[in-house]
């Protein structure tokens, strides 16, 4: 098997390393950024951060600090409006995945024109402008993937966009950023990656390359994540996080996600249920419903994470994978749809238009256990 490999052509982990910005953009040839942030990372000073050392290295550069949780296409089309007002040559991303996938779209659009939709998947789009993405979260990964995610304002579809044009040029990776994350951000992101690394492991293009960075990635997230979210402020446990995520992020983006995240986008799109936390819904169950038909990796992933011994068989293994990832749920107080609010008319009267856009989106086919429209209706039924 072939296995294609994208990454970031300069990838620089560590704490501090945000304030490299300066040195990263002249080692691109680059010199006009737009940045691309959102209202918190401008008031809590972050944005400033990075302004600073622009402003003295004499840099002209814009700022567009209004992206929205789960983005849509009316903030693209604003910060793209923005972009195509200056003589911009990069655009700079500061924040979680949606400041991330904005910057993204916008330097795909700001190349190719049209609309958004016009990018959604199977079309790979492998050209944009430049792009340095800076993480404020340990989650998405989205700093090491060529994927963007942007609901449709008008359909409410969350729509999977791919391609080179969407992967970062450059990826500045700083758990400081990470340390004033609340304990929801920290667990529901926490568990995307881990979702990232186990789908990337158990996914029918699994590869040699993705497979270890995946085991190391969901390894380190499990022994860590209850640290991160009990205590904001270790650092060791931040710092673990942080780079895992990446891993994460680089695991799925060259082996691909699989049912769990087919599930997920609708739940985000109907009901505003944030995309780490939809994951987090979904990850026992559906793990559950598809050891079976790829025990040996399953059951890998558990004696890897310390969850089963080496003397048990993959049943047992796989077994206590699965409560081990309820456990997970519970101590981390993940809600269900009910308990986060979603009326229970609204979700079952939503599950055959959930199930049809979870297949469209194409992961659940590189799932172990592939399903059919019906099952992925019986498992929205079960998380209930």
């Amino acid at each position: 098997m072939i296995a294609n490999i994208n990454l970031p052509r300069i990838l620089r982990v560590g704490a501090g390393v945000s304030g490299q910005l300066v040195t990263s953009l002249n080692e691109l040839g680059l010199a006009r950024p737009l940045l691309v942030t959102d209202p918190f990372m401008l008031e809590c000073g972050y944005c400033e951060r990075l302004e600073a050392p622009l402003r003295a290295a004499g840099m002209q550069y814009g700022l567009f600090s209004e992206c929205v949780p789960d983005p849509t296409t009316d903030s693209v089309y604003a910060a793209l409006a923005q972009l195509r007002e200056g003589d911009y040559d990069c655009v700079v991303a500061l924040g979680g995945g949606s400041s991330l996938d904005t910057a993204k779209a916008v330097a795909v659009l700001a190349e190719h024109g049209g609309i958004m939709r016009d990018y959604k998947a199977p079309r790979q789009v492998d050209s944009g402008l430049p792009i340095i993405a800076i993480p404020t979260t340990a989650g998405t990964g989205s700093e090491a993937t060529r994927v963007a995610v942007i609901t449709d304002t008008e359909t409410q579809e969350k729509m999977l966009c791919m391609g080179l044009g969407l992967m970062p040029l450059a990826a500045l990776v700083d758990f400081e950023l990470t340390l004033t994350m609340p304990y929801r951000l920290t667990a529901d992101t926490g568990i995307d990656s881990l979702c990232h690394a186990l789908e990337a492991y158990v996914s029918r293009k699994a590869n040699a390359f993705t497979d270890s960075i995946a085991l190391t990635a969901m390894s380190t997230i499990y022994r860590n994540i209850r640290t991160a979210c009990a205590e904001p402020d270790n650092r060791l446990a931040k710092e673990a996080m942080m780079l895992a995520a990446t891993q994460g992020g680089i695991a799925f983006a060259n082996a691909s996600v699989t049912l769990i995240h087919g599930m997920s986008r609708p739940i985000g799109a109907l009901f505003h249920v944030p995309h780490g936390l939809s994951n987090a819904m979904l990850l026992a169950e559906v793990t559950a419903w598809s050891v079976d038909c790829a025990p040996e990796r399953y059951a890998h992933c558990a004696r890897y994470m310390g969850i089963a011994s080496a003397s048990q068989n993959d049943q047992i293994a796989c077994a206590s994978l699965v409560d081990a990832l309820r456990l997970l749920a519970t101590d981390l107080q993940v809600p269900g749809p009910k308990a986060f609010g979603i009326s229970r008319d609204d979700w079952f009267n939503s599950l055959e238009l959930m199930a049809t856009q979870a297949l469209d989106s194409g992961s659940p086919a590189n799932n172990p256990r592939v399903p059919q429209a019906q099952d992925i209706v019986q498992l929205y039924q079960r998380i209930w």
